[in-house]
C-alpha cells in the first residue's frame, strides 16, 4: 500500500478495466434478491460467495485474455453504517463484511493476474444515501467521520486504493477524501451525472472537480464517472478546460434512461454492448489518460469485453 497518488500504476501504464453492474447482473442474470441494492449480503453464506467469485472471475478472465490492468472493486457500496441498519447487520458484522470483500478479491488476484496483467485491490465506499439523491447533504467534518470507520478498515486490509462510487455531492467527496488522506491510503472519486451531464445537486462536474481539488489540495489520484450513459456526458468532455486532465477513468450505464426511469424500470436495458464498447474507446481515444474503463447499470461481461475489443481497435489500449 502506498500513501503517493502517482504510484497506482494506472496513472501512467496503458488501459485498466474494471467489472460492470454487479447488482444488476446479480438481480436480473443470477436471479439473486439484494435487500437495499447491497451486494455485500452475499458474504453471508457460500452460495453468495460462489456467485461473487464466478463475477469477479469472468471479468478478471477479460482482462488476462486482452493483457490489460484490471481493477478489482470491492462490495462494499452499501456497507456502510447506515444501510447496514436498514438490513439488520450489528457494527462486527459490518466491519466482517468489509474484511471479507477484499479477501474475496485477494483470492481472485492470486489466480488471474499475470505480469501483463496487473490487477489493484479497491475498497469501494458508496455514498451514505441513495447514488441518485444528494438529500440532506453532509458537512465535509460528518462525511469524513462517517466514511473514516470503512476507509480504516480498508487500509487495514492493505487495499491499494478506495474508491468513492455514486457521489452526488462536493461535501461528501471531500469527507471521504480527507479521510483517504488520514488513513495514507490513495482515493478515487467518482461522481455520478444526470441526463445533463451535472450531478444530481445541479453542479457541474468541472466545478464538483475544482471544488474537491481545492479543499483537499488535490487529493484524490483521479477522478471518474460512473451511473450516466456516456451519451449523458460526453459533450461536456470536449470543452478542453483543465480539469479535464482529472478525470481517470468511466464506469458508464448501458442504458440511456434517467435514473428516475431506472428506479422505476421492472426489467434489464442492457442497451447495445458493441455500441457501448465503441462509446467508450470513442472518448478514450480523445483522452488518453482516461485508463480504467468499465461498466455500471445493466452492464455485464460482455460490455467489458467490448471495451477491450473497441479500444484495441482503434488503438486506444
Amino acid at each position: 500500500m502506498s500513501s503517493t497518488r502517482h504510484s497506482l500504476p494506472q496513472m501512467t501504464d496503458g488501459l485498466f478495466l474494471t467489472d460492470g453492474g454487479i447488482e444488476t447482473t446479480l438481480i436480473f442474470h443470477d436471479g439473486f434478491d439484494l435487500p437495499c441494492f447491497a451486494a455485500f449480503t452475499l458474504l453471508r453464506d457460500e452460495k453468495g460467495m460462489r456467485a461473487l467469485r464466478r463475477y469477479f472471475a469472468r471479468h478478471a478472465a477479460v482482462a488476462r485474455k486482452n493483457g490489460m490492468g484490471f481493477v478489482l472493486e470491492s462490495v462494499t457500496w452499501r456497507a456502510n453504517r447506515d444501510w447496514a441498519e436498514k438490513l439488520g447487520y450489528s457494527a462486527p458484522e459490518l466491519e466482517q463484511a468489509n474484511r471479507d470483500a477484499i479477501r474475496l478479491l485477494r483470492d481472485i488476484k492470486a489466480e488471474y493476474e499475470t505480469p501483463a496483467t496487473p490487477m489493484l485491490i479497491s475498497g469501494c465506499i458508496g455514498p451514505r444515501g441513495d447514488g441518485y439523491d444528494p438529500g440532506t447533504a453532509m458537512s465535509q467534518e460528518e462525511a469524513q467521520a462517517y466514511h473514516s470507520q470503512q476507509v480504516r478498515i480498508f487500509a487495514d486490509e492493505n487495499v491499494d486504493m478506495v474508491s468513492a462510487m455514486t457521489m452526488t455531492n462536493v461535501n461528501e467527496a471531500i469527507g471521504v477524501v480527507r479521510a483517504a488522506q488520514s488513513a495514507e491510503i490513495p482515493s478515487v472519486i467518482s461522481f455520478t451525472l444526470e441526463t445533463d451531464g451535472n450531478l444530481p445537486t445541479g453542479d457541474s462536474l468541472g466545478k464538483a472537480i475544482e471544488a474537491v481539488d481545492r479543499a483537499t489540495g488535490a487529493g484524490p489520484a483521479y477522478y471518474m464517472i460512473n451511473c450516466a450513459h456516456p451519451t449523458h456526458y460526453e459533450s461536456k468532455l470536449a470543452a478542453g478546460e483543465p480539469w479535464l486532465a482529472r478525470i481517470g477513468g468511466m464506469r458508464a450505464n448501458a442504458s440511456r434512461l434517467s435514473h428516475a426511469e431506472l428506479d422505476n424500470a421492472t426489467a434489464l436495458d442492457d442497451g447495445n454492448p458493441v455500441e457501448f464498447g465503441r462509446q467508450l474507446a470513442d472518448i478514450r481515444a480523445r483522452l488518453k489518460h482516461v485508463r480504467v474503463l468499465g461498466g455500471c447499470c445493466g452492464t455485464d461481461h460482455r460490455h467489458i469485453e467490448q471495451i477491450a475489443m473497441s479500444c484495441a481497435e482503434v488503438g486506444a489500449a
